[in-house]
């Protein structure tokens, strides 16, 4: 009988398929790497999200979408903590 010796983790995988906002997920993702989308994305958010990052559109709910557009926060930790307040509301 042959065995592998490679290693096989046997850890869960945690993803919440039935997240209500993946689209947020990813705009603070690209906020988080890179500094002229998170500064564009603090002083304008609305031009940032029509943007996209990468050649690639956010998939933002129009809810999600006028939330971000409508806080006013001066760094990325402050953005994220209003959208928290505001969806845990």
């Amino acid at each position: 009988m042959i065995s592998s010796t490679a290693f096989t983790p046997n850890l869960p995988l945690h993803t919440n398929l039935h997240d209500p906002h993946p689209g947020l997920s990813s705009v603070f993702a690209a906020a988080v790497v890179n500094h002229n989308f998170r500064e564009m994305l603090l002083k304008e958010p609305e031009k940032a999200i029509k943007q996209g990052y990468l050649g690639k559109s956010f998939a933002l709910s129009q809810e999600d979408t006028s939330l971000l557009v409508s806080l006013n926060a001066k760094s990325l930790t402050d953005l994220a903590k209003q959208v928290v307040h505001t969806l845990g509301n």
